[in-house]
């Protein structure tokens, strides 16, 4: 029986108008002009509003060349439901203005059969927004190229589970056939996020946001996920996939294919000037074999 995941976030978040959102996509790909690369087998990518964040995204998904991939794993952070575990779709299709894009039944009940994993209802799956920001790229970068998506709602996990859940998937990067969408978004400022972290020594706030930032960055290119974490309890940057990066860097560390991480765009929703001010950062990777 088809279980629907509506495209719930289209109309505001993004245009629901098929035509539109092809050609916005279309617009920013090739403003980015990356070369496609079969090396590249992962990205992490934000998941904000496509006025605020699609050119950004454009950095990430414009690097995917789609020919030999049959399969999208999505990490997506859990905004409003809270597990201390990763939760596995339980739709069949998940929809978007411009191409459906169906679930990988088997490979899920293969991760269903581990029970370390959790299942979330289509209640949960259509109010968060994660996973579902990645999708019009991804159905735009696969056109003709047939694949299944495999969702992974990333809750709040602990060390031990990050490392657990790393090493788990981690055998899914060793087939090349396998590819791996990390949603984040980086720096939340603001009184109104509880977060207004400054160091004067950078000038404007804007750059103290940039600095701190690039320094979460730098630690994830190293693929350190000890070093991340050792970043995140002593600064608490805002970044609110903390924990689908933290899974993907343990994945890289147990899989036997060697995989580097590299930014490729940093851009603010705003530029923060005084406390009352407020911006989110996104930031774009490609994790591509290192040869």
């Amino acid at each position: 029986m088809e279980r629907i995941r509506r495209a719930s976030h289209a109309g505001s978040w993004y245009t629901d108008n098929p035509k539109e959102l092809a050609e916005e996509l279309d617009g920013w790909l090739m403003e980015a002009g990356l070369p496609k690369s079969s090396d590249v087998r992962g990205v992490i990518a934000p998941h904000a509003g496509y006025s605020y964040s699609g050119r950004a995204a454009a950095y990430a998904f414009g690097n995917i060349d789609p020919t030999n991939i049959s399969h999208v794993f999505l990490l997506g952070p859990s905004h409003h439901y809270y597990t201390p575990k990763c939760a596995l779709s339980t739709a069949t299709v998940y929809k978007t203005p411009i191409g459906d894009l169906p679930i990988d039944l088997e490979v899920i009940e293969e991760l269903k059969a581990t029970g370390k994993f959790e299942l979330m209802n289509l209640r949960v799956d259509e109010a968060e927004h994660s996973m579902e920001m990645h999708l019009p790229y991804l159905a735009k970068v696969f056109e003709g190229h047939p694949m299944k998506v495999v969702p992974i709602l990333v809750g709040a996990l602990s060390a031990e589970s990050e490392t657990m859940y790393g090493k788990l998937l981690a055998k899914y990067i060793d087939d090349a056939q396998n590819f791996f969408s990390v949603s984040s978004d980086f720096c939340h400022w603001g009184s109104r996020f509880n977060y207004m972290h400054y160091d004067k020594k950078y000038g404007a706030i804007h750059k103290s946001i940039e600095a701190l930032d690039k320094m979460g960055m730098d630690i994830i290119e190293t693929g350190d996920a000890d070093a991340f974490k050792e970043y995140l309890s002593e600064y608490d940057n805002t970044i609110c996939g903390r924990h689908p990066i933290s899974v993907f860097l343990h994945m890289l560390r147990n899989s036997t294919t060697r995989i580097k991480i590299k930014f490729l765009r940093y851009e603010q929703s705003s530029q923060c000037k005084t406390t009352r001010d407020s911006s989110v950062s996104y930031a774009s990777a490609a994790a591509k074999v290192d040869a």
